[in-house]
């Protein structure tokens, strides 16, 4: 065990009751979720951010010591890697996405560029027997909320789903969260998949969110179809404790990937509560492709379609046509979203 200063805590780890005053041992548990501590060796122009657990964007340089978690990634946009089957110190891994999640990378997209090497130093430690220095490392599924059991009962779901990363499902979130808060709701929200970052979920609580949560709260560091079932169920129970007039989930990544989208839409008791459905769309192709989709595999239904694909009125007008589904842009036309929403949670007219 070897005390170490730690220069930066990643947002992937905000659970764990770590400090920068760290303590840490060799033997790494190279396991999803496992807290680890490394040193940045490369330099990077972009995508060199690290969210930390205040959730703060902060430089990443050479030389700074850094607590992280280990997973996998799946970005079409972004990184791919996995944990490696074993970890010593002294061995190279790599940052992959800007919450901390650390793993040893295997392809990257052109414009994310090479991830950041970082030299593993090792497992970080956290002492949870009171009055003993018996350290044990840290991870992130100690100290998840909520309850795995199936669902049996819940507030109404605002399901937001996308065709892919950066589709503007956040955005959609966000501003549906803020005009239902607006119009006297109080509603509660959650992202149930993807990889660990919290921006999301803070700019949930930033526009009235009762209470936000993500599956990093639900003790998973990167969703899969394995765990997203799980973690969303967590997720669900947990918010509904605020007893919240109205749910909004955002389902990261597309309805088509690895990150679970597909075993969350396949589960009942997941889908029962699900009120209406917001698909965000990146082209129009992408909006019947999603419709379809939705309506085939899963029996849902679309209630309105947003994002790039009605940017202007040339998407707008070819999806409503083409598919018989409103459109509402989040950016220009957030009214109109809301409206589509509040009409098919509540009934009434808002």
């Amino acid at each position: 065990m070897i005390r170490i200063a730690l220069d930066k805590i990643a947002s992937a780890a905000k659970s764990t009751p770590i400090s920068h005053d760290a303590y840490i041992s060799d033997e790494v548990v190279a396991k999803a979720g496992y807290v680890v501590a490394v040193r940045i060796v490369t330099d990077k122009a972009v995508y060199n951010q690290l969210e930390n657990v205040e959730g703060r964007m902060t430089r990443l340089k050479p030389g700074d010591v850094v607590a992280g978690v280990l997973g996998h990634r799946r970005a079409l946009r972004g990184y791919v890697g996995d944990v490696p089957a074993t970890l010593v110190p002294g061995d190279t891994i790599n940052v992959l996405n800007l919450g901390g999640v650390l793993g040893r990378c295997t392809s990257y997209a052109p414009d994310v560029g090479k991830p950041f090497d970082a030299e593993v130093l090792g497992a970080v430690l956290h002492f949870p027997y009171l009055g003993q220095r018996v350290g044990v490392p840290a991870t992130i599924a100690a100290h998840a909320v909520g309850s795995d059991e199936q669902v049996s009962g819940s507030a109404p779901v605002v399901a937001i789903v996308g065709t892919c990363m950066d589709a503007g499902k956040t955005v959609a979130a966000c501003e549906i969260i803020h005009g239902l808060t607006r119009r006297g709701k109080a509603v509660a929200a959650g992202k149930l998949t993807g990889v660990a970052l919290q921006r999301d979920v803070l700019g949930m609580r930033d526009h009235g969110a009762v209470e936000a949560l993500s599956f990093i709260d639900a003790g998973v560091v990167t969703t899969d179809p394995a765990s997203a079932p799980g973690a969303a169920r967590r997720i669900l129970h947990q918010l509904n404790r605020v007893r919240p007039d109205v749910i909004v989930l955002e389902l990261g990544d597309g309805l088509l990937g690895e990150y679970g989208v597909q075993a969350i839409l396949q589960a009942p008791d997941l889908v029962r509560p699900i009120a209406a459905v917001v698909l965000a769309a990146t082209d129009p192709v992408g909006a019947w492709g999603g419709a379809r989709l939705l309506r085939e595999e899963y029996g849902l239904e679309p209630h309105v379609i947003t994002g790039p694909a009605t940017d202007n009125e040339v998407g707008g007008a070819f999806i409503q046509s083409s598919l018989g589904t409103p459109t509402a842009n989040a950016l220009t036309s957030p009214a109109r979203l809301v409206h589509h929403v509040w009409s098919k949670v509540f009934g009434d007219d808002d």
